[in-house]
């Protein structure tokens, strides 16, 4: 079942295409830290302060990528992100709605 909580995990990945795994409790800096996506144990290394219920980077996301969650895209990176990293509103942006951002938009 996708976003079934293992013992021992400290995130959780709901879908094995996410970029983004969310921690289910407060996550310090340096800590390492466990995750299970399709039965496979896997660690990353927390490099700032993950509040409960935010979200870490699980692989380096590339500026300008679309962000995935629960396996679906959940908003667009505005600077690169390194694994390890908070994933929130100030390196993420939402893009549903935007019109500004539809192909072959013209800004005003």
């Amino acid at each position: 079942m996708a976003g079934k909580i293992e013992a021992g995990a400290d995130v959780l990945v709901m879908d094995a295409a996410d970029h983004v795994a969310t921690a289910i409790r407060d996550i310090a800096a340096g800590e390492t830290i466990q995750y299970v996506v399709q039965g496979k144990r896997e660690t990353v290394t927390a490099a700032e302060p993950i509040p409960f219920g935010h979200k870490i980077a699980i692989i380096d996301i590339p500026e300008g990528e679309h962000v995935r969650k629960y396996g679906e895209v959940i908003g667009q990176s505005t600077v690169a992100i390194a694994t390890g990293h908070h994933v929130h509103v100030h390196n993420i942006e939402g893009i549903r709605g935007r019109g500004d951002k539809a192909k072959g938009a013209n800004a005003s």
